[in-house]
């Protein structure tokens, strides 16, 4: 057991204490805290310790809101003021770029905070699971408790236990309600519960999605294909009670799957409504379809997108390619203004859902191709494209493929804006693209409150390029 000073919280959220000159990573320290804690792991150069008490509490430390804080692992900066959220997700922005990436840029915006720190997510997906994870205070509460059944979230790095959660501050008040509406139904009729390790069972998750601008919701209940009495009864009041008890519900679906996979998906069934909700972006209307992908922040997705446009500039006249396109959120919305935009994606169904809309918002100089980025640039798929003025590129975590970033280089567009989830493959292909451009700006937006994850938009110009050209 030794005394710790809290000093830092670097990559993937981990507070950080020294103490002559060796690391500790402190799971739920704040930068501040003096703590007590034990040893969990030592390597050579650092060790991973545990909190056992919190001796002097940072001033920046608050109390969590969610009483499954610690356990569930959605939110685990609940105990950390949120501008010092924010701080500490530019400071990671700017470690990226000058320790890990060492690329010089011109200007690092603060962090664009978050309009609403909780009920934020448009989208929330339960578990069913027969092997429940019990908290401590659960177990320290003595209280018979069923262990083979819990709706809720999954523990991380457990794919086999899950937490039964009865209210979560993510999504919404209804969402909560729902979740114990059907988890109540499936306690009364038996309902068996798919098993991860036999792949075996009914019950498999909980899908609530719900859009901003149109307030409609949408339920989706995944199960497998129904083989008994008690399954049948369990649809049975998914499509009458279920529905009669929550009017909210704009759309309800049942979906079917045989897949061992323990994401939601298989064949959707509309039992009620038109089987998608309504989105808006930026002025573009979205169709959003049972498992479509969408920004799951409505509100900071309008200023993640807004941020990527601006550093786009004036492009009335311009041909813009966005790479990576999804269902074309930045590519409808910079078709409004672009002379002609490109949109590339490998995933078909993501494409076809930018297609549909497009043609729903009458949006006609646009295209969207169906291509992996690195098979593209073999395939020389993008030197048949108009020459950009413009690319924007929103890559997965991973980053660039070192072959695209080349092909950018060889492509030599006045300006590139890269949006990414991940600072660090983003700084690390930023020095690559340095080798011709200049990182102009990077702006850091918060997507997750409560969370490490951080968004950054940075603008890079080619150097030789006038600013008329640029912009």
């Amino acid at each position: 057991m030794l005394e710790l000073r809290i000093e830092s919280i670097g990559f993937e959220g981990k507070a950080i204490a020294r103490e002559d000159g060796f690391v500790y990573f402190v799971e739920g320290g704040v930068p501040g805290d003096l703590v007590r804690a034990e040893i969990r792991k030592k390597k050579k150069n650092y060790a991973e310790a545990r909190i056992v008490e919190v001796i002097e509490p940072s001033p920046v430390r608050e109390t969590p809101r969610c009483r499954y804080f610690g356990t569930c692992g959605g939110c685990k900066w609940q105990h950390l003021e949120y501008a010092e959220q924010c701080a500490w997700k530019k400071q990671h922005v700017q470690d990226a770029f000058e320790r890990l990436g060492k690329v010089p840029y011109t200007a690092l915006h603060d962090t664009l905070p978050a309009e609403s720190h909780f009920y934020y997510r448009n989208k929330m997906e339960f578990s069913f699971g027969d092997s429940r994870w019990l908290t401590n205070a659960e177990i320290a509460g003595g209280a018979d408790i069923r262990k083979d059944f819990a709706l809720g979230l999954h523990i991380p790095g457990r794919f086999d236990k899950v937490l039964d959660v009865e209210e979560c501050f993510l999504q919404s008040a209804i969402s909560s309600r729902m979740v114990n509406a059907v988890r109540k139904a499936a306690l009364e009729r038996s309902a068996g519960i798919y098993q991860t390790r036999s792949h075996e069972g009914f019950l498999r998750n909980l899908v609530i999605r719900h859009s901003v601008a149109t307030g409609e919701i949408m339920v989706i209940l995944v199960t497998s294909p129904v083989s008994n009495d008690a399954d049948k009864l369990m649809i049975a009041w998914f499509e009458q009670d279920f529905l009669r008890d929550f009017p909210e519900i704009s759309t309800a679906i049942h979906s079917v799957t045989t897949s061992k996979a323990a994401v939601a998906g298989g064949l959707p069934r509309t039992v009620h409504g038109s089987g998608v909700i309504t989105e808006s972006l930026l002025g573009v209307q979205y169709r959003i379809s049972p498992f479509s992908f969408f920004q799951t922040n409505t509100r900071q997705a309008e200023q993640l997108f807004r941020v990527a446009l601006e550093y786009a500039g004036d492009i009335a006249d311009k041909t813009v390619w966005d790479l990576y396109c999804g269902t074309g959120s930045i590519t409808l919305a910079a078709a409004r203004k672009a002379r002609f935009v490109a949109g590339i994606e490998i995933v078909e169904s993501s494409v076809q859902d930018a297609r549909a809309n497009a043609l729903a918002n009458g949006i006609t100089n646009v295209e969207f191709f169906i291509e992996d980025m690195q098979k593209a640039v073999q395939k020389q798929i993008l030197s048949r494209l108009p020459s950009p003025d413009v690319i924007i590129v929103d890559p997965p975590r991973s980053g660039l493929h070192p072959a695209v970033v080349r092909n950018l280089l060889e492509i030599g567009a006045p300006r590139i804006v890269y949006v990414s989830c991940n600072p660090a493959t983003q700084a690390r292909d930023c020095a690559i693209l340095a080798e011709h451009y200049t990182i102009d700006a990077i702006q850091p937006v918060d997507m997750f409150p409560h969370t490490y994850h951080i968004e950054s938009v940075a603008q890079l110009s080619r150097r030789g390029v006038s600013e008329a050209n640029a912009a």
